[in-house]
């Protein structure tokens, strides 16, 4: 019994680690193309400065909201579990 609680223990780190994977790389395509499309009107060989200036103002910014509403979505899911 105790051999099943285990696997089963590592099976869900495992999957909890391959959601992580995904929300990653889902994080950054969204990034990646929400920051591209608002910064890059023509694109080319190369990034002229104001097109990597914008685009790092940009990831910086996504991050911020991304981790503002992480931050939020993880304090109700406590208060959630709390009630329960």
């Amino acid at each position: 019994m105790a051999m099943a609680n285990v696997n089963k223990g590592e099976i869900m780190d495992q999957v909890k680690q391959q959601i992580a994977v995904a929300n990653a790389q889902e994080l950054l395509t969204q990034m990646t193309q929400k920051c591209f499309k608002k910064c890059v009107g023509k694109p080319g060989s190369s990034l002229d400065s104001s097109e990597q200036k914008c685009i790092s103002m940009c990831m910086d910014r996504f991050m911020d909201s991304w981790n503002l509403i992480s931050r939020a979505y993880g304090q109700r899911l406590q208060r959630e579990q709390q009630k329960y």
